[in-house]
Formats: structure tokens, C-alpha cells, sequence
């Protein structure tokens, strides 16, 4: 890709790398490695049996980064290896998460959302990239919240203050940390490649 082609607003930050199906294959793995690594950062919430984790951070950043394809497939790699057994969800866990199994669903959802919407340049300013954050936030909850409630037979008041409500702080965080974090890149590669 050329360097006129990257500051096009469809482009996402895997774009700058050079290489096709081995790149590709690459960020694929690396992706669904970061979110690996982002679930053993885990505080467990009294009184909610899904805990705090980087997994959402990790989820988000790897759409807005890769894009919706390679961000959705990293994702969904994630999840398969994890029920096949690569110990890799929150606290070294591997197969099928009953209860949290909703969030894992959601965040290939979002992850290719975010990817989607990096894609039309949601991720190059802190307010676009507040708001494409909110929105993959939703898209996880959305998925999350109806399976908790199925798996554990609450209500949905009572799965929203397990499921939700304790990590909207957090997720708060994280979004602001992702604000500075994207935008503050893309103008990084830009500086780069003007020099």
C-alpha cells in the first residue's frame, strides 16, 4: 500500500504494514494472541460471576487496529482455541464458558464493528473514537447480558447488575485510554511518513 493510499480514511493501522496473506495470518495471530494475554488481567467482582478483564480492551483495540475482517477472525480465532483448549481465557481457563460465553461471542461481534467503523476513520480523532468504543461496549453487552441471563437464570435487572453495571467504569477507562491511544498513533504513522 502506498503512503497516499494509508491516509486514506479507509484505511485501518495494519494497513501501514507491508506483505499480504503472511501479514495477514500474522495480525490474525498476534490478535487473537494480545487478547489472550488481555484475559489474564482479571479482578473478580463480588456478587457477579463474570470479571473485570483486559479481554474487552484488548477486543476493541484489535478491531480498531486491524480492521473488520483480520479484527472479527482474530476474535473468533480467540474464541474457537479457547473451546479447544488453549488456556487462555480469564485465569488460564479453556473450553466451553457457560456463563461468559456471551461476552466471548460479543466481542468477535465487536471487534469486527469497531473494525468496520476504523475503517471509515472512527478511530482518527478522540471523539470518533469515544464513540466507536461505546458502540462495540454495546454490541458486547448486548450479547452478553441476554446469555448471562440464560445461563444463570437472572433476571434482566439482575443481569445488568452483574454484567453491566460493575464494569462501566472501567469500560469508561478504557475507552478514554483508546481516545488517546488511536488518534495519538495515527498521527505518529503520519509523522513518519512525511519524514
Amino acid at each position: 500500500m502506498s503512503v497516499l493510499a494509508v491516509t486514506d480514511r479507509r484505511a485501518v493501522l495494519a494497513d501501514v504494514i507491508p506483505g499480504a496473506l503472511a501479514k495477514d495470518a500474522v495480525l490474525v495471530l498476534s490478535g487473537a494472541a494480545l487478547t489472550g494475554l488481555a484475559a489474564q488481567i482479571a479482578v473478580h467482582i463480588p456478587g457477579s460471576p463474570v470479571p473485570v478483564t483486559g479481554q474487552t480492551f484488548a477486543a476493541l483495540l484489535v478491531g480498531a487496529g486491524l480492521g473488520w475482517k483480520r479484527g472479527g477472525l482474530s476474535l473468533a480465532l480467540y474464541f474457537v482455541a479457547g473451546l479447544a483448549g488453549v488456556p487462555w481465557f480469564t485465569g488460564g481457563e479453556a473450553g466451553w464458558a457457560a456463563v461468559t460465553g456471551g461476552y466471548l461471542i460479543g466481542f468477535i461481534a465487536a471487534s469486527a464493528l469497531v473494525g468496520a467503523l476504523a475503517r471509515v476513520g472512527g478511530d482518527r480523532t478522540p471523539l470518533r473514537t469515544v464513540g466507536t468504543m461505546a458502540l462495540g461496549n454495546l454490541v458486547i453487552y448486548s450479547i452478553g447480558v441476554p446469555w448471562l441471563m440464560a445461563a444463570t437464570g437472572m433476571d434482566f435487572r439482575a443481569a445488568l447488575l452483574a454484567g453491566v453495571v460493575p464494569f462501566l467504569l472501567g469500560d469508561a477507562l478504557k475507552v478514554a485510554l483508546a481516545a488517546g491511544l488511536l488518534p495519538g498513533t495515527w498521527a505518529l504513522v503520519r509523522r513518519f511518513q512525511q519524514s
